[in-house]
């Protein structure tokens, strides 16, 4: 019958990749929604990352309709874009409550469920920028260098149970997000990539799907780097 999975913004982009190639491979998948509508052929569950009571709730959703979360993919996330010198107190919250905030409340409703099975398996999406720093982005990368200390030490903490926990360091990534960048920006983003083009979400998917699967049984507390060469050396 296949893992029991829920996938956090997955219903686009590299949320939504993993979901279907995970789905593809005949697991049971969830994936929650903030806003817009479930992806056809998923089951989906509307959740702000940022309550936990939506949080709780969409579990149960999830639990009723696939048995308990064997699978966690923290993926949801949002950007704000600004200079520090012009970036709102909300700006700097919003970023953080949602991305690492989000992956907080999230992973802590998950391991109840793993606990007891003495088994599971974690992936938190963070970002090139958590390494390598990016102008504009101090919440952004922020956040995503936050899930690096959160997803290691949680690592640490599930590892006497078989739960890995693992992240993924996407680079420029071919998604909604990414395509609204202006054009000379992408260009010179594009131009710092060793492979010399973006990837797409189902590069990244790939990894994760790996990650949440038996051949990486032996992994945990890594930061796999999906980004054509950009954050190499870090």
């Amino acid at each position: 019958m296949g893992r029991s999975v829920l996938v956090t913004g997955g219903n686009r982009g590299i949320g939504l990749a993993v979901a279907r190639r995970l789905a593809a491979g005949g697991d049971r998948v969830a994936v929650t929604f903030r806003s817009g509508s479930p992806p056809e052929g998923l089951f989906g569950v509307r959740c702000d990352v940022t309550d936990a009571q939506q949080v709780d709730r969409a579990f149960k959703e999830a639990e009723a309709e696939h048995g308990a979360v064997e699978v966690l993919v923290a993926n949801a996330g949002i950007t704000r874009d600004r200079l520090l010198a012009v970036m709102t107190e909300d700006d700097f919250d919003a970023v953080l409550d949602t991305n690492l905030g989000g992956a907080f409340r999230v992973a802590k409703r998950a391991v109840r469920a793993m606990m007891s099975a003495r088994g599971g398996r974690i992936v938190l999406v963070s970002s090139v920028s958590a390494l390598l720093g990016t102008a504009g982005q101090t919440n952004y990368a922020a956040s995503k260098a936050g899930l690096i200390g959160f997803g290691r030490s949680l690592a640490r903490e599930l590892a006497p149970r078989n739960i890995t926990v693992n992240v993924v360091a996407a680079g420029l990534i071919d998604t909604d997000m990414t395509a609204s960048l202006p054009q000379a920006r992408r260009a010179a983003m594009t131009a710092a990539v060793p492979l010399g083009r973006a990837g797409t979400a189902e590069e990244v998917a790939t990894v994760v799907d790996f990650l949440a699967g038996p051949g990486a049984g032996y992994i945990t507390g890594a930061v796999v780097p999906v980004d054509g060469g950009l954050g190499m050396g870090h």
